[in-house]
Order: structure tokens, then C-alpha cells, then sequence
């Protein structure tokens, strides 16, 4: 299979790749990684006239401690620097955790944390990682730069609130939660997950950051975030409103396990059912609930 017929253009700054996709808005893509949009190429899923190459732009590299004890993560970090990265296992385990599963060892040598959020795909390991660690999405266009909360940034299937004219340009996360925990189930090693759970808790800390959050003691924030369980990653909110006020002990895990299928809308194909990708998102809440109650533990001791 060959793409459809292009123009290929290579950006030398941030600013001449954001004039590039401003000139033919909606029918330019930018080259990054390649993993996803190389093989939808291929099949001509999509047709750009213009491939604007970004690889050479240094205003999109970089792995930076923040003073908060975040980090700022350029979009062309590729999957195996997050992995291997001591200041990413130190200040963002779930993270790195998270892209030791995408793909295999060539995917993930040339794909890039960017590429993965902007893409959107709701199996993606990288994007639901992101969004339980709250992270803020750093966006450039030619109308100057603006933020977006990972909450606000995935809208549906392949939809996020990138503008066809933006570039994503880096990362932002904030200081790591002392529990958490990432499980998914694939068919084999380096397939799309099936379904998977990202977990982190913040222990002695309100949940905030739910909607019309429930009242009780102190108790801990947890964000549980699902992938391959609907048309996009998404924050499973009935479960976290289980946990909210109370201690993350097994039974409280296991309630909130149950609360987690009704949160997902999975589809059905030839891989799985809805239903049974419904019942994965109960087990694998639980399960991940587990790592972080340990993890806990371990931090307290």
C-alpha cells in the first residue's frame, strides 16, 4: 500500500511549522513519530497535501524538572526516553510505567508522547496516564500559546482540542502521588490493550476535583482513569466517587471495581465484546487499586 500523493515540507522553528499548517489548515499533518499516521497513510485513511516533519525542532525536546516536583515533557519525547528516564521513574513512575507497554521496542524508539496524546486513541496507555496524573497540555498556534487540563483535552474518538492550525508542543505534570497503580490486558505483548485502568491517589487530600464532589472525612483523592472502554480515555467518576471520604483498604477496592463497569461504553469487535471489555474495567480497577493501596503502604513506612 502507498499514501496518497504529498508535499513534503521540513519546519526549522516552531514558528515556520505553525505558518505551514495556518496555510492550508485541516489538509496539512505533522510528522513526528510516525507510528500512527505513517501506516493511516498507507491505507489512506487520511490525505494531507502537506507533511510538515517537526523532528529537527528543539522547542519540542526535553524531559525539565519543575520546582514543584513536576515536570515539563517536550511533545517529541519519545516512548522508550520516558521508560528509561530516571527523572521520569522518579517524578512520574505511572508515566513511565505506562509507556513501557505501548507497542514494541521499534515503536517505541520512534514514537513520541506528543504524537500519542494528539492522536488520541482510546486504547492508548500514554493519554490515560496522563490524564490521572492531571497533567496540563501546552498548545501553540498562530495565535499565540494556551494551556488545556488533560480533563478538557480528549473529546471523543481521535477528537481532542488541538485546532487544525495548533501544534502540541510539551507536557506539564505536577508533582508525583505517592500511590498509583497502571494494569491493562492485552492479547500479546505490544498489542493494543483491551482494556486497561490508571490509578493514582492522593492520601489526606479532598477530591476536589470531581463534580460535585460527595462529603466526608479527608479521606484520600483518587483518580481512576480507564483505556480501551470507551470512545476515548476516560475518567471512570462513579468508582472514584466510591472511594471518596473513606480509607483504600481491599473492600473498598472491590466496590469500586464494581462501580467501574457502569462508568465505560465499550465497543464490541472481533477482539472482545463490550461486555467482556465491561468486566475487564471491574477486575483491572480493583487490581490497580491494589498496587496503589501497597504503594502506600510502602510510602508510609
Amino acid at each position: 500500500m502507498k499514501p496518497a500523493p504529498f508535499r513534503y515540507a521540513r519546519a526549522d522553528s516552531l514558528a515556520e511549522a505553525t505558518a505551514l499548517l495556518a496555510a492550508a489548515p485541516g489538509d496539512t499533518k505533522l510528522l513526528a513519530g510516525g507510528q500512527s499516521l505513517v501506516p493511516m497513510l498507507n491505507m489512506r485513511l487520511v490525505r494531507p497535501a502537506v507533511l510538515v516533519d517537526v523532528n529537527g525542532l528543539r522547542e519540542l525536546t526535553g524531559i525539565t524538572p519543575l520546582p514543584d516536583g513536576g515536570l515539563r515533557l517536550g511533545a517529541l519525547t519519545r516512548h522508550a526516553e520516558l521508560a528509561a528516564s530516571p527523572l521520569v521513574r522518579e517524578r512520574a513512575p505511572l508515566l513511565a510505567e505506562a509507556a513501557r507497554h505501548v507497542g514494541h521496542a521499534a515503536i517505541r524508539n520512534q514514537g513520541t508522547l506528543g504524537g500519542s496524546v494528539a492522536h488520541a486513541d482510546p486504547a492508548a496507555e500514554l493519554p490515560a496516564a496522563l490524564l490521572a496524573l492531571d497533567a496540563r497540555v501546552h498548545i501553540t498556534g498562530p495565535h499565540g500559546a494556551r494551556e488545556v487540563a488533560a480533563d478538557a483535552f480528549f473529546r471523543g474518538l481521535l477528537t481532542t482540542a488541538l485546532e487544525p492550525e495548533e501544534i502540541l508542543t510539551a507536557i506539564e505534570i505536577p508533582a508525583p502521588p505517592p500511590g498509583w497503580g497502571f494494569v491493562e490486558i492485552a492479547r500479546r505483548p505490544g498489542d493494543f490493550a483491551l482494556a486497561g485502568v490508571a490509578v493514582v491517589v492522593w492520601p489526606g487530600r479532598r477530591p476536589l476535583t470531581l463534580p460535585s464532589p460527595p462529603r466526608g472525612g479527608e479521606g484520600s483523592e483518587v483518580r481512576l482513569v480507564g483505556f480501551g472502554v470507551g470512545d476515548r480515555t476516560l475518567r471512570l467518576i462513579g468508582a472514584e466517587r466510591v472511594l471518596a471520604g473513606g480509607p483504600l483498604d481491599a473492600e473498598a477496592a472491590a466496590r469500586a471495581g464494581a462501580a467501574a463497569g457502569a462508568d465505560c461504553d465499550p465497543p464490541s469487535d472481533v477482539h472482545g465484546s463490550a461486555e467482556y471489555r465491561r468486566h475487564l474495567a471491574t477486575v483491572l480497577t480493583e487490581r490497580a487499586l491494589l498496587q496503589a493501596a501497597a504503594r502506600l503502604a510502602g510510602h508510609a513506612r
